[in-house]
């Protein structure tokens, strides 16, 4: 039995206020139906629009267009500050959501590995990531773009009846030497 290759063409560019209905409808369903994300109420497009400024300012926001359906968005990443304090100016936490149905196409990857160039060319070292457990999927592709394990935080957030866990992982997002310039 031959094997059917398909090929979706997608592309990555970096996102615009305009992209907040996107990417709203993106996330609205991780919110409402399930822990991954432990916000309780699906954001509003002028929040999104308000979270995409933000996080271009100072970080990256980036989304993933597909080309074979007009350059519609069908998911997004980006990095904001991992902590408030000075010391971890350096450091940023990264998050990553693609439409249902868009997983294993290679548009994690595609979106991930572009997000960490924009945030090394910033000044960023280190990214970290949370994910609530389980989801396999997440820390597969995490695994796979070279984050490591750091720990785990036991029964944090409750959501949907239950206590859920979320694990932290990390990778390095450039080194050079110290003392590090600044992020811009």
């Amino acid at each position: 039995m031959a094997k059917l290759l398909i090929i979706v063409v997608m592309k990555v560019r970096a996102a615009t206020e305009g992209d907040a209905a996107a990417c709203a409808a993106i996330y609205a369903p991780y919110v409402t139906d399930t822990a991954i994300t432990f916000e309780l109420e699906p954001p509003t497009i002028e929040e999104m629009a308000e979270r995409i400024a933000a996080a271009e300012r100072a970080h990256a926001w980036l989304v993933l267009e597909d080309l074979e359906d007009d350059g519609r968005v069908v998911g997004y990443a980006y990095g904001g500050p991992y902590k408030a304090r000075a010391a971890y100016r350096w450091s940023c936490e990264v998050s990553i959501y693609l439409e249902a149905g868009r997983r294993r196409t290679g548009g994690g990857r595609q979106l991930y590995e572009a997000l960490f160039a924009r945030l090394a060319e910033r000044g960023y070292r280190t990214a970290v990531a949370g994910m609530t457990l389980p989801n396999e999927a997440s820390a597969g592709l995490h695994r796979a773009l070279g984050f490591e394990p750091v720990g785990t935080y036991r029964r944090i957030g409750w959501k949907h009846g239950r206590w859920h866990d979320v694990a932290w992982m990390q990778r390095t997002l450039a080194e050079a030497a110290d003392p590090p310039a600044e992020p811009r």
